[in-house]
Parts: structure tokens; C-alpha cells; sequence
């Protein structure tokens, strides 16, 4: 992450830390952004998504079969991963348990949990013969152990348990089912978290030195977190505050993962923030999280310092650092809401404007090609759907279509597309497909590409959620081939959602010019701004143009849905909604 300064706006973005809101806070201002740039780049820079959290799985059996003559079978689990092109992954494997038809394995296997990818899970079971006991299970020839059976779930289906557990029944390799049972298996995935407090810190500082000529210093604060070798590892800074000497910054929230535990030193510096890149040091000082909490207890400051650079020793300064509010709170993650009942609703919004192309030509972009190939809308549905799917429990989705001549000759830009004049929803990712397929033959391709009634009716059903349930956040996803004709009505309805639990993600497909949809996703770290002079709450929409997600390597699912746990959380946090208490098991 280099110095941590982000590429957004400049550098002059807060970088790293938890970025929420003040506890008990509303859905205004201040730091409750999600998404960073410079924090996604430094992950995918390491090979990891953006946001992602380290599971644990635990493993056990029972009745597993006894293929020993003399005694029990002597199990050992291999979990395994499936990627993509269908080959497998080996995760790992717990130790040999010795005897045992009902095994507790006690080796934990580790892996990322992804939430805008479908993980696929392999689990074998095997009777490890007992001449291969004393060898380390990772050296073990699988194919001289017998088998004692698979199966086989993707990790979301476990995380949404409230238990946190899923039993699957054991079967021969290849689903073939013998005329016995092979036992079950039970996995149960906790997140590796040390710890889910959190202190969230607002900092002042008074008097401090100007290294600017023509105006005063545009001060931030980074924070650097002391480790083992002696060197230090930058993991925030605040956002720059320009031509002030005594600033007050917005408030910063750092995890116990970040500072280590409340005693580990932590280097704080203050710089004059410069264009170029070559930030002037103004001082900087060491000091824990403990310190910092007494300082905010006893009311004082801290003195900066600096290194005298024609005498090598400290130089106090009259510049000091003050801890205006010091609040301890629990930092709870995407997997603690999903699990203790959280839902995500999923909501289709399908293009049906000329500009498509007839559907009956096999140049169209809504064409059903006969060997069962996927064109672009259905393609979007399915990649979306089947990750989301898991995480709604009736699996029942809205579909609309926008931009069609209907059933009764009129032109809608908000439409049921199962042609039902009262539902909309559908059952399943499949309801959806079919109905898709149906709206085809029985409305007009028209126009123009208006997507304002279509969020305004998204955010009627997110608002109307909130008068009896605080536990569904809504998914939006548009796809679109053209380009906008009501881009500020748009704006207007996106600000106006922004205070509600919903998320929008725009599918863009053909060749038509994006650039106004790229507006919309406040990637630029510039949130929209109504025509009344409203700013957004918070950053609502994800947009990508499918094309050029193909010529890329990740999908259009993790290209759409990898802000969305962050868009989640923003929400909960600066409302102050936790999960709900966890049912003991």
C-alpha cells in the first residue's frame, strides 16, 4: 500500500480504517464511504478481492462406514475447491482420527470467503491405512487410502445458517448411491476474527507549522502501526484539510485487527499534503490506543516532534495532537449480519427499448439463440441471480422491464414482466429467465431509456420494508444497452435512495457509449448531487459495461457485486443496526 495515499481525488481521500459512521448516526455526511480505490488496489495487488473475510471450517462425521477388519476406519477429510474451468483445488486436510465412525476433527480448514463469487465445495472422506499414521497427512497418496465417501455445497449455503452449520449426506463418487449409507458430514465455518472491537477516534490538531509560502499547510494525519522487525505498517490516514493550522478531522475507526491490541505503539504523522506526491513531515509523534484514550480522559495534548536535521536528536514542537472523541464500540462484519437473518432481496429491471434490435434477428441483444446459448440480458440474470439466490431465504424476485409497448398498447417504463397485473414477483433466477422469455413474444420493443421510474419503484418497496422489518436490504440490478434520457431524474431518484436499504448495479451491454452511466457509479469518490442541491448519503450504484469485463479476467458477477457487502455495511453501521443475537446452538 505503499504510503497510503489514494489515487481518488488527488490523494486527499481518507484511506484505510473502518470506514463508518459515528455510532447511533444518521445516514448524513462524514466518513461512512465504503469503497476506496487505493484499499481495493492494494488487495488486488496481493491476489485478493476487496473485500473479503478468512473462514475457518470445522469438520465431523457420523456413521461413517468401517472398512477395518480388526477395528473402526481411521478417517481423514479432504476439502477442495472448484474453480471455474471444473478442476479441483486442494484447501487442505484435517488430521487421521484413530478408531472413530463419528470423527471431530480438530484441523481447521482455511480459505477467503468471497461474496460475489459461487463457491463451489468438495469434501472426501478417507479410511487412512494405518501404515501411513505416523506420516504427515499432507504427504499422503490419496489413491492408496480408501474412500469413504463425498459431497459436496457452495460456502454460502453454509454462512447463511444461523447455526453457522450445514450436514450433508456422504455418497460414492460420482452421485452414485450404494444400496448402505455412507454417513453424514458436518461442516460449521466461523469467520477468523481476533477480535470485533473497534475504537472510532476523531483527532484535532492546534498550532501546527506552516509549510506553505503563499497559503497555510493542508494538513492529514497516517497512521502506522508498529511491528516485530522495528519498522512500521501504514493502515489509515485521514482525509486532507486544506489551509488550516489547527484542524479537526473526520472521525477515524480502526479495528482491533489494524492496531493489534490496545497497547501496541502506533506512529502518528503529520504532513503538509503536496500535489507532487513529496509530502512535507510536520511532526510526528508515538503513541497507543491506550494513550490516545487517556488522552481524550484527561483533556490533553500530545506534542509533535521532529528530527533536527543538523543535529540527528528530537525537536518538541509547539504543535500538539488532541483527541476530541474517543469511543470504544463492536465491529460487526458482513458474515455476522448474513447469519443471523439478514437477507438480501433481489430485483431485476430489464431494457426493452428499439435500440435493441428485434428479437428475432440473430444480431439482437434480447435474441434467444435455439442451441440454448445465453444472450447478454439473460447472461447478467443468471451470473447475479445465482450468487444472490442464496441469500434470500423464500427466493422469491422482483422482475420488471422498462422502456416496452405492453400488453395494453401503452408504452411503460415500469412494467411486471410476468404480465401479471398485481405480482411481481417470481419464483427463483428460473422465474425470472421465463419470464423474460415470455415478455419477448408479448411486448414491443419501444422507448425512450428512462430509469426513473424503475428506482423510484425500488426504493417505494425499500422504504416500505422499513415500517415493519430492519433485516432486508434490497438489490437492484438494471441492464441496459442504451443510453440515458433522463439522467438527471435519475440522479434525483438515486440521491433520494441513498437513505434507504438498497443497492443499485447497472449492466451495460452492447456497443452504446457509457459514459454517462459511469457518472452515476461515484467511483470518482464525488457522490451525486440532486437538482435541488441534496448529496447523496451514500455511494448506491455499481455500474459496468459487460465488453469490457470480458476482456478482462474476472467475471461481470465479481466486477458488479464486490462493493455490495460494503454498501451493506455502510448502511447498517451508520444506523446503528446490528445483527441480531445469535440463538445458542
Amino acid at each position: 500500500m505503499g504510503s497510503c495515499f489514494s489515487d481518488v481525488r488527488g490523494g486527499q481521500q481518507a484511506v484505510g480504517g473502518t470506514r463508518q459512521g459515528p455510532i447511533g448516526g444518521g445516514g448524513g455526511g462524514g466518513n461512512n464511504g465504503g469503497h476506496n480505490d487505493a484499499v481495493d488496489h492494494f488487495f488486488r495487488a496481493r491476489g485478493q478481492p476487496a473485500l473479503f473475510s478468512q473462514i475457518e471450517l470445522s469438520l465431523s462425521a457420523s456413521k461413517l462406514r468401517d472398512l477395518d477388519i480388526m477395528s473402526k476406519s481411521d478417517p481423514m477429510a479432504v476439502v477442495y475447491l472448484r474453480k471455474t474451468d471444473g478442476k479441483l483445488e486442494e484447501l487442505g486436510r484435517t488430521e487421521v482420527i484413530s478408531n472413530s465412525l463419528d470423527p471431530a476433527w480438530i484441523e481447521k480448514i482455511s480459505l477467503a470467503y468471497q461474496f460475489e463469487t459461487v463457491q463451489h465445495l468438495i469434501f472426501h472422506v478417507y479410511d487412512v491405512d494405518t501404515k501411513y499414521h505416523n506420516l504427515p497427512v499432507k504427504t499422503l497418496k490419496l489413491k492408496d487410502q480408501d474412500f469413504l465417501g463425498e459431497a459436496s455445497c457452495v460456502l454460502s449455503e453454509i454462512v447463511t445458517k444461523q447455526s453457522r452449520s450445514l450436514t450433508l449426506s456422504l455418497h460414492n463418487k460420482n452421485l452414485q448411491v450404494g444400496l448402505r449409507n455412507l454417513g453424514t458430514l458436518t461442516i460449521h465455518a466461523e469467520e477468523s476474527v481476533a477480535s470485533r472491537t473497534a475504537v472510532e477516534i476523531t483527532f484535532r490538531c492546534s498550532h501546527l507549522e506552516n509549510k506553505d509560502i503563499f497559503s497555510k499547510s493542508d494538513p492529514f494525519l497516517r497512521i502506522s502501526r508498529v511491528v516485530e522487525s522495528g519498522g512500521s505498517l501504514p493502515i489509515c490516514k485521514t482525509e486532507v484539510i486544506n489551509n488550516n493550522l489547527n484542524p479537526t478531522w473526520r472521525p477515524l475507526c480502526l479495528s482491533m485487527q489494524q492496531f493489534g491490541s490496545k497497547e501496541n505503539p502506533l506512529v502518528i504523522e503529520c504532513f503538509d499534503f503536496n500535489t507532487s506526491g513529496n509530502h512535507a513531515l510536520i511532526g510526528k509523534l508515538q503513541k497507543s490506543i491506550a494513550d490516545l484514550e487517556k488522552l481524550h480522559k484527561e483533556r490533553n495534548g500530545a506534542n509533535f516532534t521532529i528530527t533536527a536535521s543538523h543535529h540527528g536528536h528530537e525537536k518538541v514542537l509547539r504543535s500538539q495532537l488532541f483527541v476530541d472523541q474517543f469511543l470504544e464500540k463492536q465491529q460487526y462484519s458482513f458474515l455476522d449480519y448474513i447469519s443471523s437473518g439478514f437477507e438480501l432481496n433481489f430485483m431485476v429491471a430489464v431494457d426493452f427499448t428499439a435500440s435493441n434490435g428485434n428479437p428475432r434477428n440473430p444480431d439482437s441483444l434480447h435474441y434467444m439463440d435455439p442451441s440454448g446459448r445465453y444472450n447478454p440480458y439473460q447472461q447478467a440474470i443468471m451470473e447475479v441471480g445465482e450468487v444472490i439466490q442464496f441469500y434470500d431465504s423464500d427466493r422469491r424476485f422482483t422482475a420488471w422491464g422498462f422502456g416496452g409497448r405492453t400488453y395494453d398498447g401503452t408504452v411503460s417504463h415500469c412494467f411486471n414482466l410476468n404480465g401479471s397485473q398485481d405480482g411481481y414477483e417470481v419464483e427463483g433466477v428460473e422465474g425470472i429467465m421465463a419470464a423474460y422469455a415470455g415478455a419477448l413474444h408479448n411486448v414491443s420493443l419501444a422507448g425512450p431509456t428512462l430509469f426513473g421510474q424503475v428506482i423510484n419503484r425500488a426504493a417505494q418497496v425499500a422504504g416500505h420494508s422499513l415500517s415493519h422489518n430492519h433485516s432486508k436490504y434490497y438489490v437492484l440490478l438494471i441492464i441496459t444497452d442504451g443510453v440515458l434520457t433522463d439522467q438527471q431524474e435519475t440522479i434525483d431518484a438515486l440521491v433520494r435512495a441513498s437513505d434507504l436499504p438498497l443497492s443499485i448495479l447497472i449492466v451495460g451491454v452492447g456497443g452504446a457509449d457509457f459514459t454517462q452511466m459511469e457518472k452515476l457509479d461515484a467511483d470518482n469518490g464525488i457522490r451525486l448531487e440532486s437538482s435541488t442541491g441534496r448529496v447523496a448519503t451514500r455511494d448506491i450504484v455499481q455500474f459496468v459495461p459487460m465488453r469490457e469485463v470480458h476482456r478482462g479476467s474476472i467475471s461481470v458477477v465479481q466486477a458488479l457485486l464486490e462493493e455490495l457487502p460494503g454498501q451493506f455495511l455502510t448502511y447498517m453501521r451508520a444506523r446503528d443496526i446490528k445483527p441480531r443475537a445469535q440463538m445458542p446452538l
